[in-house]
């Protein structure tokens, strides 16, 4: 019998999240406030995040931060999560590669976003905040905060990105069985909502808009603070329990990963199983590379700038430098919600700036095409993101086949997909569409960021 499963102890469940600020080699440029051009404070963020996080926003001083132990109590609910060898989709492919997946779609939400979500709902409990408010893309960050809120007792309001709130009903429902509040973006229920249905009735929406929504209700409400699911630095950092875990369990294996690989939306998962490998490059001459995936249709790292730009679609954010296609940017509507993101995190577009990371764009199709074929071979439905991980890890293995070298490749599967078959039913029905966008139409949306930019560039530099 093969060994495919790769599992620590409860009491191997990290004790430290880790800052991976606190060592790279240029830091990340300082968030801006928008009115005055001027770097952020961590107070300065207050009226929107909890302190706890908005501090952990800014530190670029401390390399371990704890975890507190009401949050390990929660994770160890479903942590640590499963390493496993792909022994079944190697032969498939006929690759001399040995193949890894760290496992996140055993928690209870599904998929990785619940590490944060624990976390941000600890740390509101703690400062006494009654409700949070947040965005979802595809569903996944909706579900497991609805979750973590209830486990705290939190009330939470979720918007939802429109088209996913029409194409994925039973994420709603997931919602709403923990007892959220879910309301379809844009809205008519708040100033940035009805601007942007004003400027297009039928806007079916983008996570820059639910962003916007979020914000807004959370600084006009008593007591409420707004979460966030990715592109944040305090994300990235609860999540680097994922690579955490991974370290150890790649010892047990006996290997070391020659290729770390994760879809990429705002850069959650793609951080939470790359930043403790990345340290080994950074620290010790490692040489490990870090593939983040893309959609071909959101292609941020691949063909953005990186430049200050606004988070999310109304302009309510501070200013964020990052590889950005522009905060009006209005992706197509694909499967994979929570890939439709217009910027890249902070911390990410740095390293992805200084060469510390490499991005690869993925069709629609191709990605369900990955997708169906893991499933096929390991028996896990991979959500749709997890598909261009996927989609992203089998090119790597056929260059294997190719050359006959015998690398190790670690893949995060961020999320399962039962709840997405009606994406796969359109992918088997062969009505499922691959989106292009054009250089030119880019441009336009790009532009939105520069004046923003430039403006920046004045003010501090």
């Amino acid at each position: 019998m093969r060994q495919k499963k790769y599992l620590l102890p409860e009491s191997e469940i990290p004790t430290h999240y880790f800052n991976i600020q606190a060592i790279m080699p240029n830091k990340p440029l300082p968030f801006l406030n928008p009115a005055t051009k001027q770097p952020l404070k961590p107070e300065d963020l207050y009226p929107i995040f909890c302190k706890a996080c908005a501090d952990q926003e800014l530190n670029q001083t401390d390399e371990w931060i704890p975890i507190p132990e009401p949050v390990r109590e929660q994770y160890a609910a479903y942590r640590c999560t499963p390493l496993v060898r792909a022994y079944e989709l190697e032969e498939a492919l006929g690759t001399p590669a040995h193949i890894y997946f760290k496992n996140e779609s055993v928690s209870p939400a599904g998929s990785h976003k619940l590490n944060s979500a624990i976390a941000q709902a600890y740390y509101a409990k703690e400062q006494g905040v009654t409700n949070l408010t947040t965005e979802t893309g595809a569903g996944q960050w909706g579900g497991a905060l609805s979750y973590a809120t209830k486990k705290f007792g939190i009330d939470c309001a979720v918007y939802m990105v429109k088209v996913s709130y029409e194409q994925k009903p039973y994420r709603r429902s997931i919602m709403q069985t923990f007892g959220a509040a879910i309301t379809p973006s844009p809205s008519m229920s708040t100033r940035a909502g009805k601007d942007i249905i004003t400027r297009n009735p039928n806007d079916q929406g983008s996570l820059g808009c639910a962003i916007s929504e979020a914000i807004e209700l959370a600084v006009s409400t008593p007591n409420c603070k707004y979460a966030l699911g990715s592109v944040l630095n305090h994300v990235c950092l609860h999540q680097s329990i994922i690579g955490l875990e991974a370290e150890k369990q790649m010892e047990l294996a006996g290997e070391y990963p020659d290729i770390v690989i994760a879809c990429f939306g705002g850069g959650s998962n793609f951080s939470g199983i790359a930043y403790p490998f990345m340290r080994h490059n950074i620290q010790d001459g490692k040489k490990t590379r870090f593939i983040a995936a893309e959609p071909y249709s959101c292609p941020k790292l691949t063909r953005g700038k990186f430049e200050y730009d606004f988070g999310d679609e109304a302009g309510m954010t501070p200013l964020l430098p990052m590889y950005t296609l522009g905060h009006t940017f209005k992706p197509a509507s694909i499967h994979a919600g929570g890939l439709r993101y217009h910027g890249a995190g902070v911390i990410l577009s740095q390293l992805m700036k200084d060469g510390f990371m490499e991005a690869v764009d993925i069709e629609q199709k191709d990605s369900f095409a990955a997708g169906v074929l893991f499933a096929r071979t390991e028996g896990i439905i991979p959500a749709p993101e997890s598909c261009h991980a996927i989609a992203a890890t089998i090119q790597e293995a056929l260059k294997c086949k190719e050359t006959g070298e015998a690398k190790t490749i670690l893949f995060n599967l961020s999320g399962h997909g039962f709840v997405d078959m009606s994406a796969y039913d359109q992918y088997f029905s062969g009505e499922m569409q691959n989106y292009h966008v054009s250089d030119e139409d880019l441009a336009k949306f790009i532009k939105s960021a520069d004046a923003l930019n430039q403006s920046a560039a004045t003010s501090f530099r």
